[in-house]
């Protein structure tokens, strides 16, 4: 049996692919495996050209949490190594092996562009708090990047030179204990099509005391937004702010659920204002009320009793395409 294995989920990713694989060749006699999650471009058969790549074609979009379930569940290596179908090796994979072997539930290495520099605020963040995801949607993290609550979640205080235990880790490049991710009943679907299912992820492994290891020598350079930036604005919008609120609702208590809320749908009323003075009048509005409808439960006084509703499908994002 192999010590590890790679798992790539792969959406209309042709352009970088192949980058990914034969970097993942070069460092690693890793096997490894692709879960596409029906590509309309050439991805399929860039894959089907790397000799000892195996590919697993689903016919739908299942999003990212179910494709990286179905992956590991054909596997049965030791070890999996999640990459993003964006990220290039530059390194072995081996230390984040031997991090897995001396206990870690999972293990990460640094994630870097193309010049080499650590991709700060991104390769290691903290686990969000309830304030920290209060001001990301109201953009006070964006118009103040150097406030205590965004230098505290996106780790800006730490130094990403040496080994450590971490919270949070990108999902980019990450890799995964197969008896760990069991146990945890493995990637939460509900986090549909895709953002927070590797926060999630994270949370839960913390919470039952395991931990996570640092290892900035295995490094990989990461393009960044590859399958989300090709998704349309509206899908976009409506998919980010859900899986927040949903990671809100699973992990925060009533009172700062609806903090969370509340600030999204403060956020909201700027963004709407612009974009109906940019022309996107007719699409902000129908995104706008596409998120309320997530977020007002949490505002009601049992909060929903903590869950919201799972319905972020393709089909919902069409809606706010037109």
């Amino acid at each position: 049996m192999n010590k590890t294995a790679i798992l790539v989920v792969t959406h209309n990713s042709e352009r970088v692919i192949g980058a990914c694989l034969d970097a993942c060749a070069r460092y690693s006699k890793a096997p490894v495996l692709v879960v596409d999650n029906a590509s309309e471009d050439a991805t399929a058969a860039v894959v089907r050209s790397r000799t000892g790549v195996r590919l697993l074609a689903n016919s739908q979009n299942r999003g990212f949490a179910a494709a990286v379930n179905q992956g590991i569940s054909t596997l049965d290596a030791p070890n999996v190594l999640l990459l993003n179908p964006d990220v290039v090796l530059r390194s072995s994979i081996d230390l984040l092996v031997e991090a897995c072997e001396r206990g870690a539930a999972a293990a990460a290495g640094l994630l870097t562009d193309e010049a080499g520099q650590p991709q700060t605020g991104f390769s290691v963040r903290r686990l969000p708090t309830p304030l920290a995801l209060a001001f990301e949607v109201m953009g006070l993290n964006r118009l103040w990047p150097g406030n205590p609550v965004n230098r505290r979640y996106r780790a800006l205080d730490w130094s990403l030179t040496e080994p450590a235990e971490v919270e949070q880790p990108a999902g980019a490049f990450l890799m995964l204990r197969r008896d760990v991710w069991a146990s945890l009943g493995g990637f939460d679907e509900q986090f549909h099509p895709v953002w927070f299912e590797d926060v999630d992820y994270c949370k839960r492994l913390r919470d039952q005391g395991l931990t996570i290891q640092f290892v900035p020598r295995a490094r990989a350079f990461h393009e960044g937004g590859h399958s989300v930036l090709r998704l349309p604005w509206g899908c976009r919008q409506v998919y980010w702010y859900a899986s927040l609120l949903k990671y809100a609702s699973k992990h925060f208590r009533a009172s700062e659920r609806r903090l969370v809320s509340a600030a999204v749908v403060l956020g909201l009323i700027p963004r709407l204002v612009m974009g109906i003075l940019s022309g996107r009048r007719a699409k902000t509005i129908k995104v706008f009320f596409a998120v309320i409808r997530f977020a007002v439960p949490l505002l009601l006084p049992n909060g929903n009793s903590g869950r919201i509703s799972s319905d972020t499908s393709p089909a919902a994002g069409q809606r706010v395409r037109r």
